[in-house]
């Protein structure tokens, strides 16, 4: 087992990215988010699912939305709802809108350009709904899809694309509110958890290591004991998934859990009976509620050597960054699949790279010449009589013009492709144009590790001394345009 999953083995899509240098060495206690994170769902069938309850809500109050389906490819997460114009977007990390669409239809660039030439998204005003979670994925498709049948007027006494996301958001939160969606779940567990036994093998190594592991979701108690059976009694060698943890939390409401004091209860019987308790934690117990205070108090320990794993960008990473200077790793399941398109896109990739460069040099020659021919016609500075006739710069200019213009037309179908690869309307995650996406952004600031799956941890050990690469600026050597050759014969400006 130690050679098989040797770090030096570990598949590229399932590395484990550092942010911030990591000893896990030094961390004490490691904290698992549950959906999403311990337990990994086929989102196109429960995100689906979660559809079909929204649309039957709608269908109950007469909203023509009978002929909607769901659609993966529509949203992805890291985009964010423009509520107040009824877009979808995409950001960079400085926040400018790199795609949008208006309901499900793409907008022009020109259009795009006037809508937001002047806007910055800032996620703390109330216009922005950022997609942090992979839940977000029904929310999103069917925000798309009403808007387009508001546009039509179709959808009586709802004022405007704000009031819309409010009824659609209290639909899903009365849909779960009423347990049908998770009854249904829980029907039949094994159709929607996708089985991952080198989970298991994670953290075992981790609690083997001397790691107190812990289990902090928002889930109720009869949720999460189905779901956490599934995903990992068929696995381990002996015991439950309890035997596993040495604190779980239900119902914690994160992110409050991080942030404020909240009663503590504790889970009596495997129905969900609560008793009060004024005692705090205490081993081979389940507990509703509390805060982090209580796992610290209870634990000895600080907030550097405490690790938490979740999947939601706000919920999980960001307010335990914020507030507790917890160190934070962020589950991107989705990462697997972008990092292997990327990958066999790669070949493509150095060949737009090499045409760019090509393109680079052609466009600084070009500039070259055309300063050169502006300072010999206007004379306002002096020029060696050794220069090419202006005649013939014209024409090497016009040369490099129909140059750049057949590259154009070879660049502009791979560099759309490039810009598609992983999904067809969004591209990449990670990217947003040449740029990092505004998730990306967000995953550099508050996470210090991400990976796509919490077993890949088990590649790196317990023991692993997690290094941050050395931060790259436009200038340095070794980045595209970052060192210039000034020295060329070559160079037509003197």
């Amino acid at each position: 087992m130690s050679e098989r999953y040797h770090y030096t083995t570990c598949p590229p899509q399932r590395g484990v990215f550092c942010n911030r240098t990591l000893n896990l060495r030094s961390i004490r206690a490691i904290g698992y988010d549950m959906d999403y994170t311990l337990v990994q769902y086929d989102s196109a069938i429960w995100e689906e699912l979660a559809y079909n309850h929204v649309k039957e809500f709608f269908l109950a109050k007469n909203w023509p939305v009978g002929d909607l389906k769901f659609d993966a490819q529509t949203v992805t997460r890291g985009l964010i709802m423009d509520i107040e114009l009824g877009n979808l977007v995409k950001a960079n990390r400085f926040g400018f809108i790199k795609r949008a669409v208006h309901g499900t239809a793409p907008m022009p660039w020109e259009e795009q350009r006037k809508t937001y030439a002047r806007t910055v998204v800032e996620l703390s005003e109330r216009r922005w709904v950022f997609m942090n979670t992979l839940f977000s994925l029904s929310e999103g498709c069917l925000f798309a899809q009403l808007v387009d049948l508001l546009d039509r007027q179709l959808l009586p006494g709802v004022m405007g694309y704000e009031e819309l996301y409010r009824q659609l958001r209290a639909a899903l939160d009365s849909i779960h509110a009423e347990g049908k969606l998770k009854a249904e779940i829980l029907a039949s567990p094994d159709r929607f958890v996708v089985k991952d036994p080198d989970v298991v093998t994670a953290l075992l190594d981790q609690k083997h290591a001397g790691k107190k592991l812990l289990l902090i979701t928002n889930s109720e108690w009869t949720y999460t004991v189905p779901m956490m059976a599934a995903a990992f009694d068929p696995f381990l060698p002996g015991g439950g998934w309890r035997d596993l943890f040495d604190v779980v939390i239900v119902g914690a409401r994160k992110p409050e859990f991080f942030t404020t004091k909240s009663p503590l209860f504790e889970v009596v019987t495997e129905e969900g009976l609560l008793k009060p308790t004024v005692t705090g934690l205490r081993e081979n117990a389940v507990f509703l509620g509390g805060s982090a205070a209580n796992i610290e108090q209870y634990l000895g320990v600080s907030g550097y050597e405490i690790l938490y794993v979740g999947d939601h960008m706000f919920g999980d990473v960001h307010v335990t960054k914020d507030v507790l200077r917890w160190r934070t790793a962020l589950i991107l399941r989705e990462l697997e699949d972008e990092i292997r398109e990327v990958r066999a896109f790669g070949e493509t990739e150095d060949r737009l790279g090499s045409m760019m460069r090509q393109k680079d040099d052609l466009e600084a020659e070009a500039c070259a010449i055309r300063l050169s021919v502006q300072r010999r016609r206007e004379k306002y500075v002096p020029v060696p009589d050794d220069q090419p006739p202006i005649e013939q710069l014209t024409a090497r200019l016009a040369e490099i013009r129909a140059t750049l213009d057949q590259l154009d037309l070879e660049i502009a179908p791979i560099a759309r492709a490039a810009n598609n690869v992983f999904n067809n309307n969004w591209g990449p995650i990670m990217r947003a144009g040449n740029d990092k996406s505004h998730l990306a952004y967000q995953m550099e600031r508050y996470a210090d590790i991400y990976t796509s799956r919490v077993s890949n941890l088990m590649y790196v050990t317990p023991f692993a001394f997690l290094r941050a690469p050395r931060g790259s600026l436009p200038h340095d050597p070794t980045a595209p345009g970052g060192k210039m050759d000034t020295t060329s014969k070559d160079n037509p400006i003197t």
